[in-house]
């Protein structure tokens, strides 16, 4: 088996809904816009995934896949040199200010959750994250940096890991609004084809960019007071 073949089966395990992380239990705001009446069909549906993939806090998660990448290999390597402590902080800041800039607990709660139990997959299947400095405390990442230790471990490219990234998410939303809308899986599967020149033409344009993700803007302000919103419904299905 080639490695370019390696690495795409790699890839599909991580996209895979067999993988263990919970990604299915959480709607990231979309049940509020459903209750609202704001997402009736799978139309409104599509629309909000394009707006969420041009200006939503997700695309600065996805442009930071390649600078999380970059310092976990530094990481690794400072590791094996026995001093991991500059890279180590570099991914821990960069980890903690994509977490401020997600308003609601429940996401922050998802973004947690999510990552800690990827890496616990990961060393569990032969890739633990790099050792920490002596006496500090193990190391947890959120999910935006998580998926970027896998894509390391598993030497996935840049821009496949970015689309792969913006790709999963987007069969999570929709895996969430098959059970909220009248919304049948055929009609899901075709969003999801329509949307997948976009994913691939973003993942293209983030990958090569040489912006930092601080000065990339978001104005996902409609999700941000939808996934605040979530705690306050009567009945819900989703944990966000």
């Amino acid at each position: 088996m080639t490695p370019d073949a390696l690495q795409r089966l790699h890839l599909l395990q991580l996209v895979s809904p067999a993988l263990p992380v919970g990604a299915f239990s959480y709607s990231e705001g979309l049940e509020v816009l459903v209750q609202q009446g704001r997402l009736a069909d799978g139309q409104a549906v599509e629309a909000w995934l394009r707006a969420e993939l041009r200006q939503g806090s997700l695309m600065l998660e996805a442009a930071s896949l390649p600078v999380f990448m970059e310092a976990l290999v530094r990481w690794r390597e400072d590791a094996v040199d026995g001093d991991p402590g500059a890279a180590r902080a570099a991914v821990l800041a960069r980890d903690s200010w994509l977490l401020a800039l997600r308003e609601a607990p429940e996401v922050r709660a998802q973004q947690r959750q999510m990552g800690g139990t990827l890496l616990r997959l990961l060393a569990d299947l032969g890739w633990p994250l790099p050792p920490d400095p002596a006496g500090s405390a193990k190391t947890v990442l959120a999910w935006t940096a998580a998926w970027a230790w896998a894509l390391v471990a598993l030497a996935v490219p840049v821009r496949s890991g970015v689309e792969a990234y913006l790709y999963g998410w987007v069969a999570n939303q929709l895996s969430a609004a098959v059970r909220l809308v009248p919304l049948g899986p055929t009609e899901a599967q075709r969003i999801q084809l329509r949307l997948a020149p976009w994913i691939a033409e973003q993942a293209e344009a983030l990958a090569r960019s040489e912006t930092p993700p601080e000065e990339r803007w978001s104005g996902g302000v409609g999700a941000a007071l939808a996934q605040l919103g979530h705690g306050e419904l009567y009945s819900r299905l989703f944990r966000s």
